[in-house]
């Protein structure tokens, strides 16, 4: 065990020449990151889910009521023990065969069965006021967290030169780092185990400002205050594109990629960092081009929905399904499509707003 974490910990692969593990010990005259500081991610993690159940509970549900948003959920199903197993043991989906076996087993028309599975997967999905709650409670979150990254930011000199972000690196002091620090994992634990805070701040800071945005748009479209939500889902994808498609590779490549190689020089972990970096950008690439396509289907069609573009994969708790009436005439046309065209592909959707939040990529 002793020599797998001395491999890990080679100060060859994390730091860059000259400097030690060593070199970064806390003193009297200067503090540093410690790997072992991201041990209280685990306690904090559990304070914020804590204020997240009072956040939600005491203000952003009042706020919900206040706005008319109902709290009950869809129709339930009529109880049935047969469809109950099918549904819990084997498909929350059945196929066209299955159908026409329950059928025959319960006496019931298809129509009546579909209608049943429908309502059941229906009743597993949250409220529109549990997902306001959640995005209002997201909102608040973002936009905390934004506006500190921004005050603490424009305090310092490498938010307008990120030569800054290399100078005297990695011996940099990070204290009023760590709060920010702590509010996303993925590529900012990599950049505070080796001490980029600087550069890990910029980043953070640029895309939080995109997630307020659609946070806020979401809590519109559940408030049905549809002129608000396409505004503020235009400025959404403005900022979005904008940030990640044009200041993120001019701002943040730019320095961690080319500035950062002429003051401190490449090493093992500089390559990890910026390959990371990178497919961060191909992910800001696809996420626009979601964006982007769902923006114009929405304009060409002159309506909103409910798909939230962001999450790659679908979520079948966020949207609830058609009614009864409105899900039999979807069927006849999508029967009367298929034999039409030749293909039984679903049309595209046009609408973008979920109650999920898309992959959190800081």
């Amino acid at each position: 065990m002793a020599g797998i974490l001395a491999w890990f910990w080679n100060e060859r692969f994390w730091l860059p020449h000259n400097v030690t593990w060593a070199d970064l010990k806390n003193t009297d005259e200067a503090t540093f990151p410690q790997a072992e500081d991201l041990y209280l991610a685990c306690p904090l993690a559990f304070c914020i889910f804590m204020v997240r159940l009072l956040f939600e509970r005491f203000i952003a549900r009042p706020c919900a009521v206040g706005l008319k948003i109902q709290a009950s959920g869809p129709q339930k199903a009529q109880p049935n023990a047969i469809l109950e197993k099918v549904f819990t043991a084997i498909t929350k989906h059945p196929d066209e065969k299955r159908l026409e076996g329950l059928s025959k087993q319960l006496d019931w028309d298809v129509r009546t069965i579909q209608r049943w599975f429908r309502q059941r997967r229906n009743q597993e999905k949250p409220s529109t006021l549990a997902r306001f709650c959640e995005s209002m409670w997201r909102f608040t979150f973002y936009l905390y967290i934004f506006t500190y990254g921004v005050r603490f930011l424009k305090k310092t000199p490498w938010l307008w030169n990120t030569k800054e972000c290399w100078y005297n690196y990695p011996y940099q002091d990070f204290l009023i780092m760590f709060l920010h620090h702590m509010a996303t994992i993925s590529l900012i634990t990599f950049s505070y185990v080796n001490n980029m805070a600087r550069v890990g701040s910029l980043v953070m800071c640029l895309h939080d400002a995109a997630d307020v945005l659609i946070e806020a748009a979401k809590m519109a479209n559940y408030a049905k205050c549809q002129i608000l939500c396409n505004l503020l889902f235009a400025m959404f994808a403005l900022v979005f594109i904008s940030s990640r498609l044009a200041v993120y590779p001019v701002w943040i490549l730019n320095t961690t990629l080319f500035e950062s190689w002429d003051i401190v020089g490449p090493y093992p972990s500089w390559w990890v960092f910026n390959l990371l970096l990178i497919l961060l950008q191909l992910l800001h690439s696809y996420w626009s081009y979601l964006i982007g396509k769902t923006a114009y289907q929405a304009v060409s069609k002159g309506k909103v929905g409910k798909w939230n573009p962001l999450h790659v994969s679908k979520d079948d708790r966020s949207d609830i399904e058609s009614s009864s009436d409105e899900d039999e005439n979807q069927t006849k046309q999508k029967t009367h499509n298929s034999a039409t065209n030749g293909t039984n592909k679903p049309h595209g959707s046009n609408g973008f707003l979920t109650g999920t939040s898309y992959p959190d990529e800081h």
